[in-house]
């Protein structure tokens, strides 16, 4: 029987072939059976004991002449990397009788190779022989189709192995069919897989397998779905964004499930720590006002729930701008975080801490028993500035001021709760610093007040009824106006002129306070280059400052550009500050301000002298040209001596120091009397006249002096 012969081109050459000697062929094919043959579009090679036969679609095919070919000859047509292998089937098949099945390519009569797919069945004769019939069938295109089908889906895999995302193809019911190399490694723990059919959410950790449920559930019904995921624990543990796309067919029926994994543990990591730089305070470690707020709110909740008390402290360190401005910003910093680690070891369980920024705290005190209570937690914290606290050497001297609220006593809600805290903290910083102050509904009418007097004052600011109107100082001995105090006045629709009590909180407000201010400066200036163009005597005319209009350090300078618009003599206007204004500490602002006004001939009055933190440190240190004794002075100065005293004290001191005495207030003749016996010599009050507009200050210019008033 003939054996299989390699190509001439194989690897295996005939000379390593096993030869037989073959007998002489006794075995006839008879031409019934080779006509069957050639009917068929196959290509067939037979063998029959000796004999062997192709028909002519296959002697057509490889273009030979005659039809009794040797096996032999037909394999020297089959492609050199297919040869090999159909070597070996055939050897073991001439042994075994084995039917066996190849898919080859075979070379056809223009040395074209196709695709086919070879069967070889066996028909025993006797023991160990066996006669074969081969056929070969077409099946190029389908081989082609598929083996670049096969390469397209490797060439997909090894994208998909290249990727760091896990990739999975889960089917509806939620089994894997494939997965990639990254998600082989993260969820099995090896590279290569062969089979896989297990169940994806049994290899997630339980508590995401519900979320896991539900997105696949969701993608199973045709809806791109999303959740996420973990691995791992511990250190080890990863975060995954899962995201899951329906695979549908032309029915809308989905037939498989991709799911990406994509590796976010470092991202968690990140916004983690940014979470936690949100939440926390950077220089202190406590939390910031963002998560003070959340947690607050939870608080609140939980003693709604418990029905029990809650305390809220907000804490504003006191003078902590002038540790900043003295020691620096350092020494600051260090105050703040060795307070706020007191606060923490002062705190119970109870209890937590927050710096809502600068040098204000929060202090939360769940579940108080009752008010005294609260009243023993806030003087615990009002002390932990007792200690001293020193930087570089030098020792910081620092206070605290503490507003309280409680819940639900003040505030049942936290908005409000902190802004009940704030406002008796206000109400504290108003009446002077340091200590504990609780809420109260009579702070709170007053916050109410003030608030109704910022928008009046924004009100008027926008109407422009802002209206100066001039109440003259006089000579007490002749009656003879040596000058007029601008007094600001506002004009309502239906109540006439209004008083600047009505608006008294603007003056505590920068933007309200310098808008006002320059509606009055040029409004009076309009008026004095009025008066002047009139050719009347002018005196000098008083303009009030308060103490906010010099905090951003330009009051002098944008006075004199004023001053310059208007052409207005320097020395024909004097400012008028209160006393207190000298012991604030922007200060040096005031002195700057006040010494550059003096050194061009603007006077400079300290008003309300006697009722402040007097110091005749301030009439050294300040380029002052005139006292004013307040209204309060001269009318008690009658009826109790030792402010009689104070009175004559002050208007003997004019003279020594070259300064003018003025008093304030004064209403009767016995007022006027006893300030002339003192030895004061100039005032102003009802006495003498009211406050009036502008178109009167010029006939009482005309005139020049004013008569006293008999009741």
């Amino acid at each position: 029987m003939a054996m299989l012969d390699l190509p001439h081109d194989s690897p295996l050459s005939q000379a390593d072939t096993p030869q037989t000697t073959l007998p002489v062929a006794k075995t006839v094919i008879s031409d019934e059976v080779k006509l069957n043959l050639d009917l068929l579009p196959h290509l067939i090679w037979i063998q029959r004991g000796d004999a062997s036969y192709c028909n002519n679609a296959l002697k057509d095919y490889i273009g030979v002449e005659h039809q009794n070919i040797p096996y032999c000859d037909l394999t020297k047509c089959v492609y050199q990397e297919d040869a090999e292998h159909l070597y070996n089937l055939w050897n073991n098949a001439q042994k075994t009788g084995q039917k066996f099945e190849k898919e080859c390519r075979i070379r056809d009569n223009q040395g074209h190779y196709h695709w086919f797919l070879l069967i070889a069945q066996s028909h025993s004769i006797k023991p160990d022989q066996f006669d074969w019939t081969v056929t070969c069938t077409n099946i190029h295109e389908r081989a082609v189709l598929l083996r670049e089908t096969a390469d397209t889906l490797r060439a997909h895999t090894d994208m998909l192995d290249v990727s760091v995302d896990c990739i999975k193809i889960v089917r509806p019911n939620g089994t894997v069919s494939h997965m990639n190399r990254s998600g082989c490694i993260a969820l099995l723990g090896q590279e290569k897989v062969k089979k896989f059919d297990m169940e994806w959410l049994s290899l997630l950790p339980p508590e995401v397998r519900d979320k896991g449920q539900v997105a696949i559930t969701a993608a199973a019904k045709g809806k791109n779905a999303r959740f996420a995921g973990m691995s791992g624990n511990g250190d080890a543990r990863q975060y995954w964004d899962n995201i899951l796309t329906p695979v549908v067919n032309e029915d809308g029926q989905t037939t498989s499930i991709l799911c990406v994994s994509r590796d976010i543990t470092l991202q968690r990591i990140a916004e983690n720590k940014l979470r936690i730089s949100s939440e926390r305070d950077e220089l202190t470690g406590l939390m910031n006002r963002r998560s003070f707020k959340q947690q607050l709110k939870k608080s609140l909740l939980k003693a709604k729930t418990n029905k029990q008390k809650l305390g809220l402290m907000l804490i504003d360190l006191d003078h902590f701008k002038h540790i900043n401005d003295t020691l620096g910003h350092p020494a600051g910093d260090h105050l703040l975080r060795i307070l706020s680690k007191r606060l923490n070891r002062s705190c119970d369980e109870n209890t937590y801490v927050a710096r809502l920024g600068g040098d204000e705290f929060a202090v939360v005190v769940n579940n108080l028993q009752d008010i005294e209570h609260f009243e023993c937690a806030a003087q615990t914290v009002l002390k932990q500035l007792d200690l001293p606290i020193t930087y570089a050497g030098k020792l910081i001297n620092g206070g605290m001021s503490i507003g309280c609220a409680l819940y639900p006593n003040d505030a049942k809600d936290s908005s409000n709760l902190l802004k009940y805290a704030d406002t008796a903290l206000n109400n504290l910083k108003d009446g002077g610093r340091g200590g504990v102050r609780f809420f109260s509904q009579e702070m709170l009418e007053i916050t109410i007040q003030k608030a109704a007097q910022l928008e009046t004052a924004r009100q008027i600011v926008r109407d422009n009824s802002i209206e100066p109107y001039y109440q003259p100082k006089v000579n007490l001995e002749t009656g003879r106006i040596i000058s007029f105090e601008a007094l600001l006045r506002w004009k309502h629709p239906e109540l006439g002129i209004q008083l600047p009590g009505s608006v008294a909180e603007a003056f505590n407000d920068y933007e309200l306070a310098t808008k006002i201010a320059e509606t009055m400066h040029l409004k009076i200036f309009s008026d004095m280059a009025c008066w002047i163009q009139c050719g009347l005597d002018v005196v000098p005319v008083s303009i009030n400052a308060s103490p906010v209009e010099f905090m951003r350090d330009n009051y002098a300078e944008i006075l004199l550009k004023r001053l310059e618009k208007y052409q207005i003599p320097y020395h024909l206007v004097e400012i008028e500050i209160t006393e207190h204004i000298l012991a604030e500490r922007g200060y040096i602002y005031v002195a700057r301000a006040l010494n550059k006004l003096k050194q061009v001939g603007v006077r400079i009055a300290l008003d309300d002298f006697g009722t402040g933190h007097s110091s005749l440190t301030h009439l050294h240190d300040y380029p002052v040209d005139s006292l004013k004794i307040d209204c309060g002075f001269v009318h008690r100065m009658n009826s109790e001596l030792p402010i009689h005293a104070i009175v004559q004290g002050i208007s003997q001191l004019g003279p020594i120091l070259s300064l003018d005495i003025i008093a304030e207030g004064i209403e009767t003749e016995e007022q006027l009397e006893s300030l002339k016996q003192v030895g004061c010599s100039l005032g102003q009050g009802f006495l003498f006249s009211r406050a009036i507009d502008a178109s009167n200050v010029v006939e009482m210019l005309s005139k020049n002096h004013l008569e006293i008033k008999k009741d």
